[in-house]
């Protein structure tokens, strides 16, 4: 029969082996996260343009990031849920995020466009060349098509222009309609299927260096004349952030914004997101004057 004290030593031994293989698997766990990103124009382009973002993150942290293509209308329940914990989506939807759940921006991307850096972007407006409007108050009665009703650059921008100038696009227009993509907008008016469309600044320039259309064939309402190199309708707004959601871990959250920073603009990453890198989050309390401005989610007027 074994003796109490033998006994006693082998339960401590087994008992101090467990806990070394515990904190071991712990120590060398990876930390896993998951980043959310908006498909703008499906998930097959979203994940060939963050994909490398999400390597360049793991390739420096160490962490394994799961990039998590979202469609508009997905954002917010994979928000609410806690199935994510980064998001990269347009400025209006972080401006909800941070307003229902405290999301936080954590950067501000930097979009390279014709060479040059740029921090804002706008909504632009705009006809057929052979279209007899050629104001804002002619919308008044005709078919408008808009992104997503869901959609900053491609919705809220013009939708707050338009009632600035005392146009409600869901009661004085014809029709009020979704394209569901920036680039169905575009071909809707340009086969007479809309009347006015909108979508976000550099939509028609990148459609035209595409070879599906020509920016002479559409004529720009209320386009305002600035140094921006895009046209564009409405003011500007800041860029894209990058949030974290309240349950990410902030340690691993300075990480990332870290890393991010650092990023080059002749990176994998950057070169795929087609973007410069990101910088220090911008004010974004312009946007939810937008949202709040033309009644839309969470800043409905009660």
């Amino acid at each position: 029969m074994e003796k109490p004290y033998n006994k006693l030593k082998r339960v401590s031994l087994i008992v101090c082996l467990s806990l070394i293989i515990g904190i071991t698997f712990f120590s060398n766990a990876v930390a896993e996260y998951k980043l959310g990103v908006l498909a703008k124009r499906g998930t097959e382009k979203a994940m060939k343009k963050w994909g490398p973002t999400g390597t360049y993150l793991q390739q420096k942290l160490g962490m394994k990031i799961t990039i998590i293509p979202l469609k508009f209308v997905e954002i917010e329940p994979s928000v609410k849920a806690g199935e994510i914990d980064f998001l990269i989506a347009n400025s209006s939807f972080y401006a909800e995020m941070h307003e229902k759940y405290n999301a936080r921006a954590l950067l501000t991307m930097m979009n390279k466009k014709k060479g040059r850096t740029l921090y804002e972007f706008g909504g632009v407006v705009f006809v057929r060349k052979d279209s007899p409007i050629r104001s804002l108050s002619q919308i008044k009665g005709k078919r408008f098509m808009c992104v997503k009703f869901s959609s900053f650059g491609g919705a809220h921008m013009a939708w707050r222009l338009l009632l600035q100038n005392g146009i409600d696009p869901r009661t004085d227009t014809r029709k009020f309609m979704e394209g569901k993509t920036h680039d169905n907008v575009v071909m809707a008016v340009k086969n007479g299927k809309a009347d006015v469309g909108t979508v976000r600044s550099d939509t028609l320039e990148r459609m035209q260096a595409e070879g599906k259309i020509r920016l002479s064939d559409f004529r720009i309402l209320n386009q305002v004349k600035d140094s921006f190199p895009f046209v564009h309708s409405t003011e500007l707004y800041p860029e894209w952030p990058i949030a974290s959601l309240p349950h990410t871990d902030p340690i691993n959250t300075k990480k990332v914004a870290k890393a991010l920073m650092l990023m080059s603009t002749e990176s994998g990453a950057a070169m795929a997101s087609k973007i410069t890198g990101w910088t220090y989050a911008a004010d974004y309390s312009k946007v939810a004057d937008c949202l709040r401005e033309i009644g839309y989610g969470a800043f409905a007027k009660k």
